[in-house]
């Protein structure tokens, strides 16, 4: 059976971000659908949601997730998620002093990864196919008060991309350094900047010990 894993971008903006809504993103597989992040005006269209999944559950925007998230009958959580054919897998990030994650989501073929905050860029993401990530900074980190974490560079995020052999990188956590390069018309060296509302598409076969997805 054929199946195609549909990851529509529902914000692509640091919090606070004077431009877009905060980063987040709709898995739809089949009818299984799966939010992860977002935020006001980041949130998914109305319809049964498989869960709701966050990066950091002590983010500033936690209480208005969850306000959100009880409204459509789910409660906001790291964890991992089976969803059929399509096993969502929640890794580890260096971020802040707390901990704090990223998903790898893996068909059995194509894999996606959607990590739109961390300091130190994922080993876990080698080899996707399809990555979602950190744009807070264009061409410096930004580091925390105290030495606590902070967000990786656009610069250094896309070198590392290359290194670790991911196919398509879409920066997708767009930070106000990061607007002021686009507005003097900077591109990354790898990747391309994420687009609130667009779709993203892997097509990928569903083995045939899989449980089937509805349909």
């Amino acid at each position: 059976m054929n199946l195609r894993l549909r990851l529509t971008l529902l914000g692509v903006g640091a919090m606070n971000s004077p431009r877009f809504a905060p980063a987040g993103l709709l898995l739809r597989c089949a009818r299984q659908r799966v939010a992860l992040d977002g935020g006001p005006g980041a949130e998914p269209p109305p319809g049964l949601l498989a869960g709701w999944l966050v990066t950091d559950e002590k983010a500033e925007l936690r209480s208005a997730l969850g306000l959100r998230a009880s409204a459509r009958g789910v409660r906001i959580g790291a964890g991992d998620l089976e969803l059929g054919a399509v096993r969502v897998r929640c890794l580890p990030v260096e971020h802040t002093s707390h901990p704090a994650y990223g998903y790898r989501i893996e068909t059995g073929g194509p894999v996606a990864v959607w990590a739109p905050e961390f300091w130190e860029f994922p080993e876990w993401a080698a080899g996707a196919d399809l990555m979602f990530a950190e744009a807070a900074a264009w061409d410096r980190p930004i580091r925390f008060r105290g030495g606590v974490g902070g967000h990786a560079s656009v610069r250094s995020v896309a070198d590392q991309a290359v290194r670790l052999g991911v196919r398509r990188l879409v920066l997708a956590h767009i930070g106000r350094p990061t607007l002021r390069a686009i507005d003097t018309g900077a591109r990354p060296p790898f990747g391309e900047w994420g687009v609130e509302g667009r779709t993203y598409s892997l097509g990928f076969a569903a083995p045939a010990s899989s449980a089937p997805l509805a349909s």
